[in-house]
């Protein structure tokens, strides 16, 4: 699939440069690398395609994935839209204050989320509350701390009576309230287990910071047993599908990717375990089932919610009565894809998920481009 040259304006890919501020005493964990490699996947899959493309260097080396992108910063924006970029394309994780907000609307398009609503989604305690008023099926959790306090359980109060009250049975699943990926996700089984583990999330410091690396406060959610899918959704737009223009009045998934080999119940990040080792897509009378196209219609919802403006990606496990519940909401999802050299087992759960609506990478990407915003 390629694009005419008139088609679509220059592009230019922002990687993170800029560390996330730190929110209650929290700060994301950055990506060694700033997503800089996929953000070098995204250029070498959109050149190819035929779509003028913005780069550091004139003539960029597909293995050097510095040579495809621009720092977040404001002098690397203000680079990448002096060399003529007319949309960014924003593969990095963005917040309120972004240097990206101040050339928002002045011209310049966007590929990404609003920095504002990522901000306040990245928090997955706000994400899950806002999903259930939404009336979207998501576990039963409790935030715990060191102390007690308004809304928040002291570690060292906690009895199974006491979890019981809450809907918490072990096992249990802790977790950070601002995480990258499966980073500080683990399962606990006991009071004990619990506790060791906390005191570990609460104890790590960020290497390079020199801060907590997860803050002082956590989330204690209830384990799903069943098997676990993603699902990625795209916003209203006009997309290209098998050659044929659909336009979509709202949110909607692409097909379920279902995941597999999960370590100690969790699934691995995939910067450890290559996503085609364990996820795939799952088979059209599987898409088909009634949970699974009730599941569809609840991410959609969610997306709706947090007011996507670029692909989401929402992780979701069955519980044991059969019934999906959404347990994770992903703003920014990975993007890598295959193409450039010694990338071919670089796809994406988004990426894996395009197939199931006939899309490759490149048109995955295409497709992406076209719902750039402010339209």
């Amino acid at each position: 699939m390629s694009a005419s040259t008139s088609e679509f304006p220059p592009v230019a890919i922002l990687y993170q440069a800029v560390p996330p501020p730190e929110i209650d005493g929290i700060r994301k964990p950055m990506k060694p690398g700033g997503y800089s490699d996929s953000g070098a996947d995204i250029g070498h899959a959109l050149r190819a395609a035929g779509v003028p493309l913005i780069t550091p260097r004139p003539d960029p080396d597909p293995a050097q994935a510095m040579d495809w992108v621009f720092p977040d910063t404001a002098e690397g924006i203000a680079e990448a839209l002096r060399r003529g970029a007319r949309v960014l394309w924003a593969n990095t994780v963005l917040f309120s204050g972004h240097p990206l907000e101040a050339v928002v609307g002045q011209g310049v398009r966007v590929v990404g989320q609003h920095p504002a609503r990522v901000d306040r989604y990245d928090d997955k305690w706000i994400t899950q509350g806002e999903l259930r008023e939404a009336g979207c099926p998501v576990p039963a959790s409790v935030l715990i701390g060191m102390t007690e306090e308004s809304g928040v359980l002291a570690v060292g109060s906690l009895s199974e009576a006491r979890l019981e009250e809450r809907g918490l049975r072990f096992p249990l699943v802790i977790k950070p309230v601002r995480g990258r990926g499966s980073e500080g996700v683990g399962v606990v089984r006991s009071l004990a287990e619990l506790e060791r583990s906390a005191a570990g999330l609460f104890a790590a410091r960020d290497p390079v910071l020199d801060i907590p690396r997860y803050g002082q406060r956590l989330i204690l959610e209830r384990f799903l047993p069943g098997t676990e899918v993603t699902l990625t959704v795209m916003p209203p737009g006009s997309y290209l599908i098998e050659g044929s223009e659909r336009t979509f009045a709202s949110h909607w998934a692409l097909p379920a990717v279902r995941r597999f080999n999960h370590h100690d119940g969790i699934a691995p990040y995939s910067g450890v375990v290559a996503v085609v080792a364990n996820s795939a897509l799952l088979s059209a009378r599987e898409q088909g089932e009634p949970a699974m196209q009730r599941l569809s219609a609840w991410c959609a919802l969610a997306a709706s919610r947090v007011q996507a403006l670029a692909p989401i990606r929402i992780d979701c496990r069955s519980a044991e009565d059969g019934e999906f519940l959404l347990f994770d909401l992903n703003m920014k999802p990975n993007m890598t894809g295959p193409g450039r050299p010694g990338r071919e087992a670089q796809d994406s759960l988004c990426s894996l998920a395009a197939r199931g609506v006939g899309w490759s990478y490149q048109e995955l990407l295409l497709n992406m481009l076209r719902q750039a915003w402010p339209r």
